[in-house]
């Protein structure tokens, strides 16, 4: 029956129409078929056609999942994948002799890239929500852990990962092409047995005359038996009323056309892979052509009849440049084309000054192959870019003929007659390798094998440094020397040159130039010649470093002195801070290696009281507390770091601290220790301090601090025995001392210090018990020489820190009973202390009276009121002025009484000096 004319009896429409319901809303087959007719035929597939089959689902599910970066989905999609591939392994033992099939391989190696690639890449990590980036997490372990298992295959697929790809995918196409092929029989014979069923009914062909009006029925519908085949085959084939409507119907026939079709175009035509991010960032999302075996292919450079000259290649040169910059250029083949010109031109003898030209042109697109400025390149172009520059350095040192400047414009270049002219700078491009080399550093595992080969790349960087300033010293204006002096500078002031200890001691000859012979002629050439602020005082913080690196004690002093950085040195950009923390932290070391103990802890206070050494000499970044700065705060302070071979030892430099803040502190408290006016000399050692007193039970020393306080503790009670073992034992000299240049003279130095100070506070401390102390006897117990303890007391007696006399004949200290006792002392804070209160009260009262009296505009009645209130006010006022005249009277005439008590001798005292005078 025809799908547009219907004929036949109600009974045949109403049937007609029921089906059409049925089939169109309905899920029951188009055709329903009597028990005695035949069966329909069943496919039956292998056991490693369900298995494989779904292992290429799931590995499909997750490539979709890859290209939105859902990683939920990833992560579950694997745990599937997983639980497949345990149920498939008894197929894949039986039927591949355990042999994993390649494509689920290369769906691990897959996978593990692409993990590899999100993690990497912070700045997009930071873009995916909380959930992703847990799930990140999760996935990242659960693929490490789960590969282990088949480190083998993956290897032998990452040595070829496109060999037999295509075999493998057309073997499992061709098994799915067999499946297709058995249902499509199938279908064949089941339209075959519904032909034979239901009989079609011939329709008369009516044929209309082209000459006829142009209505619906003036359309020719062909003959009755291919509208009869038509409708035949449309509802055999589709059992819906959407498939019909929705689907093109195509014969078996062209099915198989249309698949050996895709295997001619499949075989013929080259892959198309998508560019890696790493290759190029910048391409995004585009495609490019490889065919198999082949690399892509490069523009021709040249015609093959051209004739290579100058003009040409230079014209060449433009073309190439002309696309820097540009969002479709291929930055790596950019540097691919300039290298061939750069041979083409070497072939062709074009000159040194074409070559010149070139090697800067080649730095530049190296430069501008990595667009984030905050990453480091990598390092298959550092290298290229250490090899060019080298190169470029060699020409322009070898010919003296060749002029190279940025004031030099592109219509003023000469490349053909000497002198040549090349617009360009070699300054700049020298400081931003600089700039690179530290990025390359700070980028590297510090503690790893990679730091240490990137750090031997120096050698070459400071090889082009002098290079690039031998050049300037013949051709350069003093700015651009000042500029590459300074280079220089930073590649030479934090290193430390045994040489200068030697010759200070006479090992060697006194001609013999070391590093701060060079940094004076350095820094002495910016010092006269430098029009900037910033190159000059970059120069004198490097050179007090330097300074104070070998002991120049007195040099590094008068540096800092004269220069006065300290009153504009908060003016100064973060990485002259930075320098400038650093050189003090040195000129500390250096001065507590000089035995300059004061001038350690003024030079060091300022940076250890913030509690934040760390970040001050950009050494690390503390944990954040409270959001206390943002992220991209963050961001400028990790790229203000320092490389980890500059870093100053922070534990070393705490503990150089606390100890010159011991020797300083503990006689200062033992030499007011009834005072309450007491000012806290180090705030951080007298917070360790307490916090020590404050704990119940106080084991034995194990960190560095823990060591420190012990030590002052036995420093307080005189003990200078234990206070130098707390200080120098095993431990401390591995974590502290050994790592000075010459610790044995560092270690005696402290014990020397540590007897002194320790004798200070025990005089101190028990001078109101002794009423003559033997300075022999003080000399033994203390270890210390005659002369020196003699010198020790004689300096407190005239800073009137000890109330005492020297007797030189019978060598004693004869001690003047001036201090309070403890009891006197304690009724003088008290007097003290209810003073200060009593005139705050009185303060609060008075502001208290003003403000209730002290009023405006008042009528009569009011004003008479004030007065009375007013006179009241004063009588109270006076009455308080009294009292307070004759408290202060009755304290000045205990204070001087006590003055009188302190003035008069003890009976012992003046019998001592009367035996004394009669001798």
């Amino acid at each position: 029956m025809s799908r547009f004319f219907a004929t036949g009896s109600d009974s045949e429409s109403e049937s007609s129409e029921k089906e059409v319901q049925v089939t169109a809303y309905g899920k029951t087959p188009a055709y329903q078929f009597s028990d005695d007719e035949e069966e329909v035929k069943r496919v039956v597939r292998s056991t490693k056609e369900k298995r494989y089959e779904n292992l290429t689902a799931i590995i499909k599910s997750i490539r979709n999942h890859k290209k939105i970066k859902d990683m939920s989905s990833i992560l579950t999609s694997f745990e599937d994948l997983t639980r497949a591939h345990q149920k498939a392994l008894p197929v894949i033992t039986k039927e591949e002799n355990g042999i994993t099939p390649r494509f689920y391989v290369r769906c691990l190696a897959e996978l593990e890239d692409f993990i590899n690639e999100v993690w990497e890449d912070r700045e997009g990590r930071k873009n995916l929500s909380k959930n992703n980036s847990k799930s990140l997490g999760t996935l990242r372990q659960k693929v490490r852990k789960y590969i282990k298992d088949f480190e083998e295959e993956l290897a032998k697929f990452r040595e070829s990962p496109d060999q037999e790809s295509d075999e493998d995918e057309e073997a499992y196409n061709s098994e799915q092409d067999k499946e297709a092929e058995d249902s499509d029989d199938d279908i064949l014979d089941i339209k075959q047995q519904i032909e034979q069923k239901v009989a079609p009914k011939s329709i008369p062909t009516k044929t209309v005359e082209p000459d006829q009006d142009d209505s619906d029925d003036s359309i020719d519908w062909g003959t009755d038996s291919e509208s009869e085949s038509e409708s035949t085959d449309d509802e055999n084939q589709y059992q819906t009323m959407r498939e019909r409507f929705l689907k093109r119907t195509t014969g078996v026939d062209d099915k198989e056309d249309r698949e050996d079709r895709k295997k001619e175009k499949r075989s013929k035509e080259p892959k198309l892979r998508r560019k890696r991010p790493e290759e190029d960032a910048d391409e995004e999302g585009e495609w490019e052509t490889v065919k198999k075996g082949h690399a892509v292919e490069k523009p021709k450079m040249f015609e093959k009849d051209a004739e290579i000259d100058i003009p040409l290649v230079l014209t060449k040169l433009t073309e190439i440049m002309s696309a820097r910059g540009k969002k479709r250029t291929d930055r790596r083949l950019q540097i691919d084309l300039l290298f061939e010109l750069r041979d083409i031109a070497d072939q062709h003898a074009l000159g040194t000054a074409v070559a010149v030209k070139i090697n800067f042109s080649i730095i530049s697109a190296i430069f501008d192959y990595n667009q984030k400025i905050s990453e480091p390149m990598k390092l298959e172009h550092w290298a290229k870019l250490l090899e060019v520059i080298q190169s470029m350095m060699k020409q322009l040192l070898n010919n003296e003929d060749i002029h190279m400047s940025e004031t030099i414009s592109e219509e003023n270049e000469e490349f053909t007659q000497s002198p040549y002219y090349i617009r360009g700078c070699a300054l700049a491009a020298v400081e931003r390798l600089d700039d690179e080399f530290t990025k390359l550093l700070k980028e590297c595992d510090p503690h790893s094998n990679d730091y240490v080969s990137r750090l031997k790349d120096e050698i070459n960087v400071t090889k082009i440094i002098e290079s690039v300033l031998d050049y300037f010293e013949r051709v350069g204006n003093n700015n651009e020397l000042c500029r590459i002096y300074l280079r220089k500078i930073e590649h030479l002031y934090y290193k430390f040159d045994p040489n200068v200890l030697k010759r200070k001691r006479g090992e060697l000859p006194a001609g013999t130039t070391t590093s701060v012979d060079e940094m004076d002629r350095l820094c002495k050439f910016i010092y006269s010649k430098d029009d900037t602020d910033r190159i000059r005082t970059r120069a004198i913080l490097a050179h007090i470093y330097h300074h104070a690196m070998h002991d120049n004690w007195f040099q590094a002093r008068d540096l800092v002195l004269m220069s006065h950085l300290q009153d504009n040195i908060d003016a100064a950009d973060p990485s002259t801070r930075i320098l400038y923390n650093r050189m003090m932290a040195n000129l500390g070391l250096c001065a507590f290696r000089q035995e300059n103990v004061k001038d350690a802890h003024h030079c060091l206070v300022d940076l250890m009281v913030t509690g934040k050494p760390k970040e001050l000499l950009a050494q690390g970044l503390l944990p954040q507390r409270q959001h206390e700065r943002s992220a991209e705060q963050e961001k400028i302070e990790k790229q203000r770091q320092m490389p980890f071979h500059m870093h100053i030892n922070l534990e070393l430099l705490e503990c150089v601290y606390l100890v010159s803040a011991m020797l300083i502190e503990i006689p200062y408290i033992a030499a007011h220790e009834f005072d309450a006016r007491r000012r806290m000399i180090s705030k951080t050692f007298y917070q360790q301090l307490r916090s020590s007193e404050r704990q119940s039970l106080v084991g034995p020393p194990e960190s560095m601090r823990e060591h420190v306080v012990a030590a002052a503790k036995a420093m307080r009670c005189g003990n200078w025995q234990a206070c130098a073992n707390f200080i120098v034992n095993k431990k401390m000299n591995t974590k502290v001392w050994d790592l000075f240049y010459d610790p044995d003279r560092v270690r005696e130095m402290l014990v020397k210090f540590i007897k002194e100070e320790s004798l200070r506070t025990y005089l101190f401390t028990y001078s109101n018990v002794y009423t003559s102390l033997s300075i022999p006897s003080l000399a033994q117990m203390y270890e210390l020489p005659v002369q020196k303890v003699h010198s020790l007391i004689s300096k407190m007696i005239i800073n009137e820190e000890l109330m005492a006399s020297l007797d030189d004949p019978t060598e004693t200290v004869v001690m003047h009973r001036s201090e309070p006792t403890r009891l006197q002392a304690l009724a003088m804070q008290f007097v003290d202390k209810v003073t200060n209160l009593v005139d705050v009260n009185e303060k609060i009262y008075d502001m208290k009276q003003g403000n209730f009296f002290q009023r405006g505009n008042m009528g009569n009645r009011e004003r008479g009121f004030n007065r009375t209130q007013n006179n009241q006010g004063g009588n109270w006022n006076n009455q308080r002025r009294d009292n307070r005249n004759q408290r202060n009277r009755n304290q000045r005439n205990q204070h001087h009484h006590h003055k009188q008590q302190q003035n008069q001798r003890p009976e012992q005292d003046i019998q001592i000096q009367q035996i004394i005078e009669e001798e």
